[in-house]
């Protein structure tokens, strides 16, 4: 029976534990672990050493090495550090590594080794040299915080969406504590440090003095503390030896143990397993390590999700793996299937040694149309290792322009963009085009690939009319269209030009441009124009009042109103005025003044071209049915009736229909008998009607 409990060791009064081999680490080190910065990753997850000779006395003649390994020492990546001095290290949650150097840099790396970016930890940071560094993880993230030289903390919560925040200063503190950690509380990020016998709470506002409960007396230091995964528990190594073990929020302990040992440890971890109620911390020394339990109150923990799991494989590179798991699983396509088909594209585009052709052909052929797919961004990987013309043949994939234009026009194939965005009819991804290849090709150039895309040219034609008019001018001259211009130029006159002259001189710029267009109507009446203009000024300084930008009948108007008839008459001769017009002209404007006399006149100057039931209407439209009444009497047979209806003379009339005997005006007569007072008229149209159906 003893060789089964043999190699067990108690822990505590209840438990015990014991400590064999899972498997042995394939990795061949050169350099032993404590010469090493280490960084293991949660959930078994990469390992990463760089040597780190910047702690040495003398600095290595020789660049270090950064490794990365899996959790069983197979190695996966590894590369001559020839960045600054590095004094942290620590996986994120997204499995990239965080390379903290001394200047608060932060370089980001991926689990292979490929450089994937970097920030600042901020100007204070660089002027005081990093001292110290934690990378933690919260709700939010992963997070960094940084003890300065100015014995100052910073610190991001999310390395995502850098926001850095500077904590409050520790009321005397001279020199680093000895020892600090970062914690996640209510959904915020604290720093817990220790400055000789006490513990003080940092948030983004205060600095809080705090007191472990029930810690042994007479501890004068905190050599080592060390916070859950969970950030729900705390453990403290003190300069008497004790352990302290309990809450983080320091408001309840769970237990303490007295190691007697007196030296502080080199390392200090919390360890448990899921759905255990044991906890225990692990302390390491240099030739001892210990274990230090606790059974109590269960623990919830996290463990890795399905998309976590498969994102890890991912980044390994075992798509058949992952396939077969969300297959197993059956995973909406989305999720599962597509999305590893989309990382393995990704990473298939790096293989340099095959063929763009190749390439492309092989992505499609496992793609195909599958959904949640977007070979854009499989493109846009070809494109960042370089590989543009890989990332063409991949757009050629791609089913929606408006993601292909953005990435040709980022790899500055801007006519090839401009041709999709053509092909998919989106009026506004074609002025996005337009305006990328304004400002990239000089103005002949530009000009020249509108002319030979016709639908671009046109909507190119449409914003300068309301933006660059000058570019519209140039337009119309590269392409000759003189019809155009001409029509650019009458617009100018009224919209550019103030002064008379320079309206007058555009004007005949457009009257020439007219000509060569062949068009000499337009051409004719812009020189009317240009005419009339210089008359309305001339106008202008005899007569004074309004003339400029009148139309030809307004100003004849204006000038019969003003009294000026002769003027009118001379206007209307030079322009060619017809007669009808020129008399509807006058009528109006006299019937305006109310001149019934000057009317008159008018009236037997000579036969009126447009008969005189315009003067009847004008008249009564003035109210004015006295006036009225001398121009019915010379309304011409056909429009008799109309006239006397007009003038509210019903009788008269009546008579004149039925000696006309016409069935329309007998009608329209007797739709205007109203009341007793035409009832004798009604009934003699009537009789009138009767009569001729016996005929």
């Amino acid at each position: 029976m003893d060789c089964y409990t043999a190699n067990w060791n108690p822990l505590g009064d209840s438990a015990f534990y014991r400590k064999y081999e899972l498997y042995s680490m394939d990795w061949d080190l050169k350099e032993e672990l404590r010469d090493c910065l280490v960084a293991a990753a949660p959930y078994g997850g990469p390992i990463a050493l760089l040597r780190n000779p910047w702690r040495k006395e003398k600095a290595a003649s020789v660049r270090p090495v950064l490794d990365i390994y899996s959790a069983s020492g197979m190695p996966l990546a590894s590369l001559l550090w020839k960045s600054g001095p590095v004094v942290s290290l620590g996986w994120s949650a997204e499995e990239e590594l965080l390379c903290v150097q001394e200047d608060g840099a932060v370089l980001v790396y991926g689990l292979h080794g490929d450089f994937r970016r970097h920030f600042s930890m901020g100007n204070e940071v660089l002027q005081n040299r990093v001292l110290d560094a934690r990378i933690f993880h919260t709700e939010f993230g992963s997070g960094v915080a940084i003890l300065t030289g100015a014995h100052r903390f910073t610190l991001s919560a999310n390395v995502g969406d850098l926001k850095l925040r500077r904590m409050p200063e520790v009321p005397g503190l001279q020199s680093a504590p000895s020892c600090w950690t970062a914690l996640c509380q209510d959904r915020v990020a604290h720093i817990l440090l220790a400055v000789g016998p006490d513990l003080y709470l940092l948030d983004h506002a205060a600095c809080s003095a705090v007191t472990p409960p029930g810690l042994a007396p007479g501890v004068s230091s905190f050599l080592q503390m060390a916070v859950s995964f969970t950030y729900r528990h705390l453990a403290l190594f003190t300069d008497t030896g004790y352990i302290w073990m309990g809450t983080a929020s320091l408001k309840e302990k769970l237990c303490e143990f007295n190691c007697n040992i007196r030296a502080p440890p080199k390392q200090m971890v919390w360890c448990s397993r899921p759905r255990s109620k044991e906890r225990a911390v692990v302390v390491a020394w240099e030739r001892r390590l210990m274990v230090v339990g606790d059974a109590s109150e269960s623990i919830q923990y996290k463990q890795l999700t399905i998309q976590v799991l498969l994102d890890r494989l991912v980044l390994r590179r075992l798509y058949p793996l992952a396939i077969q798991i969300c297959e197993y699983l059956r995973l909406p396509e989305v999720q599962g299937v597509s999305r590893i088909l989309a990382h393995w594209a990704c990473y298939k585009v790096q293989q340099k040694d095959v063929s763009d052709e190749d390439v492309a052909r092989a992505i499609n052929q496992k793609l195909g149309d599958t959904p949640g797919v977007s070979y854009s961004d499989i493109a846009a990987r070809a494109y960042g290792c370089g590989r543009t013309e890989l990332a063409i043949k991949l757009l050629e994939y791609e089913p929606r322009s408006g993601e292909q234009v953005p990435l040709l026009l980022k790899m500055k194939r801007s006519k090839l963009a401009l041709s999709k965005a053509i092909e998919s009819g989106d009026t506004d991804l074609v002025f996005t085009v337009l305006l990328h290849l304004k400002n990239e090709l000089n103005r002949g150039d530009f000009f020249m690939t509108l002319r030979n895309q016709p639908m671009a040219l046109s909507l190119y034609r449409q914003f300068c009319k309301h933006q660059e008019l000058e570019t519209l001018k140039d337009l119309y001259n590269q392409d000759d269209n003189h019809q155009e211009l001409g029509s650019f130029h009458i617009r100018a006159s009224y919209a550019a030009e103030e002064r008379i002259e320079g309206r007058v001189a555009a004007l005949q710029t457009a009257a020439d441009a007219f000509y060569k267009a062949k068009n000499e109507f337009a051409a004719k009446a812009t020189e009317d124009q240009m005419r009339l203009l210089r008359l309305q000024r001339r106008l202008e300084d005899e007569l004074g009042g309004q003339f400029l930008d009148l139309s030809l009948h307004d100003t004849v108007t204006t000038l019969i109103l003003g009294g000026h008839n002769k003027r009118a008459e001379q206007l209307a001769r030079d322009f060619r005025v017809p007669d009808k017009r020129l008399w509807w002209l006058k009528l109006t404007a006299l019937a305006d003044l109310e001149d019934w006399e000057e009317l008159e006149k008018f009236s037997k100057s000579k036969k009126s071209p447009i008969g005189y039931l315009p003067f009847v209407e004008i008249c009564m439209k003035q109210h004015n049915k006295y006036e009225a009444k001398k121009y019915a009497s010379r309304v011409g047979p056909e429009q008799k009736v109309k006239a006397l209806l007009l003038v509210g003379d019903v009788a008269q009339a009546a008579d004149v229909a039925i000696e006309h005997r016409n069935e329309a005006e007998l009608s329209l007569v007797l739709s205007h008998c109203t009341g007793a007072t035409d009832g004798a008229t009604a009934d003699k149209i009537q009789r009138a009607r009767a009569q001729a159906q016996k005929k």
